[in-house]
C-alpha cells in the first residue's frame, strides 16, 4: 500500500521497455525512485499483458529467458491492482490500446502516468476530466523529482 510520501505512478509499456529492456540511462533517475521504495507503480492484468506481448516482438529479438526475466523484475515491482475496476467515464484514447493505462492510473489513484506516446501525452490537456492524474513525459517527472518540493 502506498504511503502518503510516495509518488504513485502509472507507466506505460514504452517507459518499462526504456527502464528494464533498453536500461536507457535518461530515465534510470526513475527506477531509482522506484528501488528506494519513494516511488510506487501500479499495474494490472491488461498492462502487465501488453508488456509481455511487447516484449515478444520479433522486432525487439530479445530473448526468451531475458523476457521472462524483464517481466518477473516489473511485475515484482509494481503493485497489482484488481483487473475488475470500472472506471468513470474518462476522455477517450484515439489509440484504444492505451485506454487501459489511463483507466488504471484513474481508478487507482495515482498521481502521473507516464508515458512517451503522443495520443496519450494529448490527454494531459484534459485535465478536468482527469482528476488529480497528471500524465507527463518521463523527462517531465524527472524535472519535478528534481524541482524544490514547493514547485513539484
Amino acid at each position: 500500500m502506498p504511503t502518503s510520501h510516495q509518488h504513485i505512478w502509472v507507466l506505460d509499456t514504452n517507459v518499462v521497455l526504456d527502464l528494464y529492456m533498453f536500461e536507457e540511462p535518461s530515465v534510470q533517475a526513475l527506477a531509482r525512485e522506484l528501488a528506494a521504495g519513494r516511488a510506487v507503480a501500479l499495474a494490472n492484468g491488461a498492462t502487465l499483458d501488453e508488456l509481455a506481448r511487447v516484449l515478444a516482438y520479433p522486432q525487439f529479438k530479445v530473448e526468451p529467458a531475458r523476457q521472462a526475466a524483464i517481466y518477473a523484475a516489473y511485475s515484482a515491482l509494481a503493485q497489482r491492482q484488481p483487473d475488475d475496476v470500472t472506471a468513470p467515464p474518462l476522455p477517450k484514447c484515439r489509440d484504444r490500446d492505451d485506454q487501459k493505462f489511463i483507466e488504471l492510473a484513474v481508478t487507482a489513484g495515482a498521481h502521473w502516468l507516464l508515458s512517451k506516446d503522443k495520443l496519450v501525452l494529448k490527454l494531459a490537456r484534459r485535465r478536468s476530466a482527469l482528476g488529480q492524474l497528471q500524465i507527463l513525459t518521463p523527462q517531465a517527472a524527472l524535472a519535478r523529482l528534481a524541482a524544490p518540493p514547493e514547485a513539484a
